[in-house]
């Protein structure tokens, strides 16, 4: 028994030891250093955050096939995130993500709303085929989307800035980094996917 717990701790200790080596390719999956540390449009919205994670991937698709993914993106009747549904909806997102361009949101305003679980979002910046940037009703969290078009590809960036303002809130993030990773990685795959079929 003394022997399990030990190398338990052992394990742990690794991982804690290790995870600053891990921590930079979690948080900026797919992205350059240049897009990791470049100012995006969207983070005047959160200045002075104590998390930020940068994702990015290339799509061999102008940014008019991709903006429609984008701009419908959210609960049902919407047309989801492109991730793994399942594991939204144990969390009660109502995610149900579909594969078709739905018209009725194509046309997103300033002021619009969506509700991510306890986290009622609202569009604070858009600029129709390069960037949609919302905010939690709480000022904490910014979720950007970035699409820069060069030579008929896109490159799509994400970018999630939090305000954590307790260390208690730091420590609780730690183990939502990787988690988020996977599904952030399946939801640009899945609009890499998109909106590579459609053009």
């Amino acid at each position: 028994m003394r022997g399990g717990r030990a190398g338990a701790l052992a394990f742990v200790a690794a991982l804690g030891a290790l995870y600053p080596l891990l921590r930079r390719p979690i948080l900026t999956w797919g992205a350059t250093s240049k897009e990791a540390v470049s100012r995006l449009p969207g983070d005047e919205l959160l200045e002075d955050a104590d998390g930020v994670s940068t994702r990015a991937i290339t799509i061999d698709s102008p940014s008019a096939s991709v903006w429609p993914w984008l701009a419908q993106m959210g609960p049902s009747p919407r047309g989801g995130a492109y991730t793994y549904d399942w594991i939204e909806n144990l969390l009660g997102l109502n995610m149900h993500s579909v594969d078709r361009v739905l018209a009725e949101y194509q046309h997103p305003e300033v002021g619009d709303t969506i509700g991510l679980g306890a986290n009622q979002m609202r569009l604070e910046r858009m600029d129709p085929g390069h960037v949609l940037a919302w905010r939690s009703v709480d000022g904490s969290w910014v979720w950007s989307f970035v699409l820069r078009e060069h030579d008929g590809a896109t490159r799509l960036i994400s970018r999630n800035r939090f305000r954590l303002p307790t260390l208690a809130a730091r420590i609780a993030m730690l183990p939502m980094e990787p988690g988020s990773l996977v599904m952030e990685r399946k939801m640009l795959r899945g609009i890499k996917a998109r909106a590579e079929r459609v053009t």
